[in-house]
């Protein structure tokens, strides 16, 4: 796939995860609840963890500059990149039959988890202990919850998505219109 390409498909992707990170999610004091995974996994899934750590830090950055729901904090922008790379590493097709759905399914999965216990329930919880003054372990409590309710949604929406737009992408990354 051409650079052209990826930057225009990065591009809609960073637009898209500002949109839903910040104007279309629910945000409380101590947790957020937001569909802002399906930009990261889609560029996980088609262009590997650079550029999934490249959308996923521009998106935590310019959110924070633009719309901002309170004091800029880099934890979150480095939790953003650990989760974008251990995206990409394990979800990216370089080749568009590079592994089966089963093996798409086990490595969904095994991001899904990864992400939930290191970056959500951990590094998320130590910074938002550490923004808000509250209990790293009353935090934790409550995004252990929150966790297990969202990664089978996670792992069943990237499922659906990925598949429904598997040809389409196909379809343009083989074009030559660049």
């Amino acid at each position: 796939m051409s650079r052209n390409k990826k930057i225009i498909i990065t591009a809609l992707l960073l637009a898209m995860l500002i949109i839903l990170s910040r104007f279309l999610s629910i945000k409380t004091p101590i947790m957020k609840i937001s569909f802002a995974f399906i930009p990261t996994m889609l560029c996980a899934i088609w262009l590997g963890p650079k550029w999934t750590v490249l959308l996923n830090v521009l998106g935590d950055v310019i959110g924070a500059t633009l719309f901002p729901t309170g004091p800029y904090f880099i934890g979150y922008t480095i939790s953003t990149a650990i989760a974008g790379f251990i995206y990409g590493i394990l979800l990216y097709k370089d080749k568009p039959d590079r592994f089966t759905e089963r093996a798409f399914f086990i490595r969904l999965v095994i991001a899904v988890v990864l992400v939930a216990i290191i970056v959500n329930m951990g590094l998320n919880t130590l910074w938002t202990s550490i923004t808000s003054g509250k209990a790293f372990q009353v935090l934790f409590v409550t995004r252990i919850v929150k966790q297990l309710i969202m990664i089978p949604i996670h792992i069943l929406v990237m499922l659906f998505i990925e598949r429904i737009l598997r040809k389409p992408f196909d379809q343009y990354i083989r074009s030559n219109n660049d």
